[in-house]
């Protein structure tokens, strides 16, 4: 399997299949709030994208990063979101890296959205359907947040078939800038649990594929059966 890692900026054109990568916190959080019962989220480009697109369906959960802000029901934090009933309901998300980096291959025919929490799906996934040349791209610090790359390699690693130790992995993301950052309160909306939840390897088992819905870029969580 051939695997380029990119920064958003540096995704020159459309890839065949593209993994787009945010552990702190983008990508946590979403597969948090399928574990939680949402049934579909919506990646908005802007803030008042979010606020509009809520704004015509009132049901609709708007999510942002940092701190709360009138009109949005939630933050980026996966502490904060864990105990939040979200069946059947829509998610929007805006976030910083994340959804930007979603919605820059969003033209691509198959894209991925992952983190650790589901990086085994995700490998199982890439392998299951054969996927030949796979892009990553690495949302955060213009494609060079340690633990991006550091996910990104893990799964290019586990869909290629080796047998993968995640430990220093994992590591290198917990010894990361984001990481450091959460841990010290740096980031506004925050939990203190967000940096061990973001490191909480195959929390789920799905992967998370979008896809374009009526003009919008829509997350949807797909089942990958377990490795037998």
């Amino acid at each position: 399997m051939d695997s380029s890692f990119l920064g958003i900026d540096e995704v020159a054109e459309v890839p065949a299949v593209a993994v787009v990568v945010d552990v702190m916190r983008a990508f946590t959080v979403a597969a948090w709030a399928f574990g939680r019962g949402a049934e579909k989220i919506v990646l908005a480009g802007s803030l008042d994208e979010a606020l509009a697109l809520k704004a015509r369906r009132p049901g609709w959960v708007a999510l942002k990063d940092g701190p709360a802000a009138p009109g949005f029901d939630a933050v980026n934090s996966p502490g904060l979101l864990r105990d939040v009933d979200l069946t059947g309901r829509t998610v929007v998300q805006k976030t910083t890296a994340g959804t930007v980096g979603a919605l820059a291959v969003k033209d691509a025919p198959l894209v991925l959205c992952a983190g650790f929490v589901v990086a085994g799906a995700t490998a199982r996934l890439l392998r299951d359907r054969g996927c030949g040349s796979v892009t990553y791209v690495v949302t955060g610090e213009d494609g060079r947040a340690e633990e991006d790359l550091a996910c990104a390699q893990y799964i290019a690693e586990r869909a290629a078939g080796g047998g993968t130790d995640a430990d220093a992995f994992l590591r290198r993301a917990a010894g990361s800038r984001a990481a450091a950052e959460l841990a010290e309160g740096v980031r506004e909306g925050a939990h203190p649990d967000d940096v061990a939840l973001c490191l909480e390897l195959d929390r789920f088992p799905f992967a998370m594929v979008a896809a374009q819905e009526d003009s919008l870029t829509v997350l949807r969580p797909v089942a990958v059966p377990a490795a037998l």
